[in-house]
């Protein structure tokens, strides 16, 4: 198995590793913050991280150095900048293990990233279930206003900043960012049409940068060690690397820190160890539970954000689940979308009773009362739905059926003609509709 340099995951894994933030210091901590309040202005550090090619982990990719540029320079008008530590995505577990076992490094890519848009008030939205993650980023807060790095006047820089940590009441649709900024706000966490985008007009009106945990992660790194040295990971259009959740029927399931671009074949074969059992592979989710799924046939796919566009689906949050041939397709498609029904916000009429409508049929075909004329009505409602809700969530949730029906619609044809599930015995589909 390849050994590849960790970047985020590493100081986790020295022995004694406890999180706090006299450890993080041994282990090179809080280096880069000094040298940015100190010898760089807000804008040389934007066009560092711009030059690193750092792009967002929370599932767009969008540049980051370029996201921050959208900022405006005006000093007398309020920003913000919003950690966004939702992560409610299926099959994604990357952000709860670095809040939990290394919150300073968030921290201080939080604080770099506040000085470099001009904002003095930051905030860390975290799920509403990470109640031990939440406990965690208030202690570690707590440390580091102490130790003079959160505060007025940070190391004697004239610079000041505020974090609060604001814990969600755990809906999936405050991970989509203008959701987020309205559950901040008080409000019913339901996104906003765009435009205007957050950049100019978002928490409370005012200019505003949501980054993910992960993305923040790494700004400390690139700050101390150099934007070519982060741009020379992975590959020139995804640099630097990946966290990769990995779940399902492997052997080894957990987080692993790859280069960007490494094929699907190296990371569930050689990283998580193969399909449990030594069973066949059927299928793979690659970012989260709103990608396509893919095959067998798509395990030499790269995982960086434009080869797994280019192949039908997309990096998303890096939550890569892999199914053996064990796994009913039609049962995978409906419990997704049993998730994002539940989940919608009810906002779009098309999400809200799309969703609804297609558990239902998804249902039915599993349950063997099928038609064949279901599975031109699956297409026909995912069409009414894809590009025709306010935020991404309703072409995440036409994503399972149509890639399903795509690569497995025999599988939904023998459903209907034998008029029972031809994957899984008559007890377990019994026992999920129970």
């Amino acid at each position: 198995m390849p050994v590849y340099e960790e970047i985020l995951l590493k100081n986790m894994k020295q022995p004694g590793y406890t999180g706090s933030i006299s450890d993080y210091r041994k282990q090179g901590g809080y280096q880069a913050l000094p040298k940015v309040l100190k010898e760089l202005t807000p804008d040389q550090v934007i066009e560092i991280v711009k030059k690193s090619g750092l792009r967002g982990r929370g599932g767009a990719g969008f540049p980051t150095g370029l996201k921050w540029s959208f900022i405006p320079k005006d000093p007398k008008v309020p920003k913000y900048l919003c950690c966004n530590a939702d992560e409610s995505e299926p099959g994604t577990f990357k952000d709860r293990q670095l809040i939990d076992r290394d919150p300073h490094q968030m921290i201080e890519g939080l604080i770099i990233a506040s000085y470099a848009i001009g904002a003095h008030t930051a905030y860390i939205y975290t799920r509403g279930e990470f109640s031990f993650g939440t406990a965690v980023l208030e202690k570690a807060l707590a440390e580091a206003q102490q130790a003079g790095l959160i505060g007025k006047d940070i190391l004697g820089s004239g610079y000041d900043l505020e974090v609060h940590v604001h814990r969600g009441a755990g809906a999936y649709i405050c991970g989509e960012e203008t959701a987020l900024l309205e559950s901040i706000e008080g409000k019913r966490g339901m996104p906003r049409f765009k435009p205007p985008f957050p950049a100019t007009h978002g928490l409370y009106g005012r200019p505003t940068v949501v980054n993910n945990v992960e993305t923040l992660s790494n700004i400390p790194h690139i700050i101390t060690r150099g934007a070519e040295w982060y741009a020379s990971i992975g590959t020139p259009k995804s640099s630097g690397t990946r966290i990769f959740s990995v779940s399902g029927h492997v052997k080894r399931p957990g987080n692993y820190e790859v280069p960007m671009g490494i094929t699907l074949r190296e990371l569930i074969y050689e990283h998580a160890g193969g399909i449990r059992g030594d069973q066949r592979l059927k299928a793979i989710i690659p970012g989260g539970a709103s990608a396509a799924f893919f095959t067998p046939d798509h395990l030499d796919v790269k995982l960086d954000f434009e080869e797994v566009a280019k192949a039908g689906s997309m990096l998303g949050s890096g939550g890569v689940t892999a199914m053996d041939d064990t796994t009913c397709m039609v049962w995978a498609a409906m419990n997704l979308l049993q998730f994002f029904h539940h989940e919608s916000c009810g906002k779009c009429t098309p999400c809200r009773e799309g969703s609804f409508w297609l558990h239902s049929v998804l249902q039915r075909i599993e349950t063997g009362q099928g038609r064949v004329e279901d599975l031109d009505l699956m297409v026909n409602l995912s069409n009414n739905i894809g590009g025709k809700t306010i935020c991404a969530f309703g072409d995440a949730e036409i994503a399972p059926v149509l890639s399903t029906l795509k690569y497995f619609k025999k599988e939904y044809e023998d459903h209907i003609r034998e008029k029972r599930c031809t994957v899984r015995p008559p007890s377990e589909v019994a026992l999920t509709m129970s």
